[in-house]
């Protein structure tokens, strides 16, 4: 009798501790079916019916299990597994020097609704926390959704373990700034259920992409995008952000790409970081920056609009072969399976992707026979999903705990 009730809770025990794990592969795409997640489990067909119906009861998958066989198929299809659509989320914030956003991001990246953007980022980063997670608040009384933690997206170095933001980029910010012990407050505040995480926006963006978009797959995943202002890099190993010993690795944005070239708030000269940002194509292309929307939309909007411009087409080129030169240094050092890019980088890749990967390969040690796929970043609003996954990582990792 003690042996069937040991056996009984063994079973019981490796399928709650298989929760984890089997939540994150419907949440990532990679278990569309029970079929699928018994193989990627490594467990029985039962086990992993029972796994998928405690996820199913907490509220987090929707389990079909009379989906439609598919023409010609034959024998009875496996139940389908999908993020519930009415499930938990989480409340994502970002701020970029162009502004600042709230959304709700449910399980699978999906942004369930945004509040609008405020276009004005005021000097206290209290003042504008406070205004960001009050409009996430707004959004979560509107839809009645049960939130699991909040995620703050910003454009800095964020120090680990205290939690500051060393140098906002374009932002009135003080720097060492405790953005995350004021966000976590504001959240408290607000009366907003869970924990508070915070994170730089180009790590979120490499984190959201590798999980729900681009970078899927990807075994060691180079990340380098422009954002509004400035350049910011970031990889992912084995699903894990890279972030080195204090949270400050891959600050690919201050790599020498042009030794007589402008010089850099960092006290360089020829940096990515001002060699291939927005502002750098707008003035290379021998523009004025206007004042009625971002850099980022104005340099987007001349390289997709006015690339036969032989100003145009000689300032994309220009910075392409700035930004080929950082990425082959880049693949030098850190040996990626994949690349992508992000924000004006990917309209550059956009516009001229054999001459990108050509740079990238003669600079490159290992030349064409090493060369590197380089993908453009498909998510819409990333570094909010990323900021999302941050919050969702608890529940990802032992899902009854974090909703108990």
């Amino acid at each position: 009798m003690n042996g069937k009730v040991t056996t009984a809770r063994t079973k019981l025990e490796r399928g709650r501790s298989a929760l984890g794990p089997a939540l994150e592969l419907v949440h990532t795409g990679r278990a569309p079916t029970r079929a699928v997640l018994t193989s990627e489990l490594g467990v029985t067909r039962a086990t992993a019916g029972a796994v998928a119906a405690e996820l199913e009861a907490l509220g987090l998958i929707r389990v079909d299990s009379s989906p439609g066989s598919a023409a010609g198929s034959q024998g009875r299809p496996s139940h389908r597994l999908s993020v519930q659509e009415r499930g938990p989320v989480a409340l994502a914030a970002q701020v970029h020097g162009d502004g600042y956003r709230a959304a709700l991001v449910g399980l699978g990246g999906r942004i369930v609704a945004t509040a609008p953007s405020c276009v004005t980022v005021m000097a206290d980063p209290a003042q504008v926390l406070g205004e960001v997670v009050e409009a996430g608040a707004r959004l979560l009384r509107e839809t009645g959704l049960r939130c699991v933690g909040a995620g703050l997206a910003v454009p800095s170095a964020v120090a680990e373990p205290d939690g500051t933001a060393l140098n906002p980029l374009h932002i009135a910010w003080p720097p060492g700034a405790p953005v995350r012990d004021i966000f976590a407050a504001c959240v408290r505040d607000a009366g907003i259920e869970g924990p508070a995480f915070t994170g730089n926006d180009v790590n979120l963006t490499a984190l959201a992409e590798h999980r729900h978009g681009a970078g899927r797959g990807a075994q060691h995943l180079l990340c380098v995008a422009t954002g509004h202002r400035g350049v910011g890099g970031a990889l992912v190993l084995d699903g894990r952000l890279h972030s080195g010993s204090s949270g400050l690795a891959l600050e690919v944005g201050h790599l020498t790409v042009n030794a007589e070239g402008r010089p850099c708030h960092c006290g360089g000269r020829g940096c990515l970081d001002v060699e291939t940002d927005p502002l750098a194509f707008l003035v290379t292309a021998g523009r004025r920056p206007g004042p009625e929307e971002s850099l980022l939309k104005q340099a987007g909007a001349l390289l997709r609009n006015e690339y036969e411009d032989a100003g145009v087409r000689r300032a994309s080129e220009t910075l392409i072969d700035r930004l080929g030169l950082g990425l082959a240094g880049l693949v030098n050092i850190l040996n990626p399976d994949r690349i992508i890019l992000g924000g004006l980088h990917r309209d550059l890749l956009d516009a001229d992707p054999e001459r990108l990967r050509a740079v990238v390969a003669d600079r490159s040690l290992w030349g064409r026979s090493g060369s590197v796929p380089i993908l453009p970043c498909t998510l819409d609003h990333n570094s909010l999903v990323g900021a999302a996954e941050l919050a969702w990582q608890p529940v990802l990792d032992d899902p009854l705990a974090a909703l108990a």
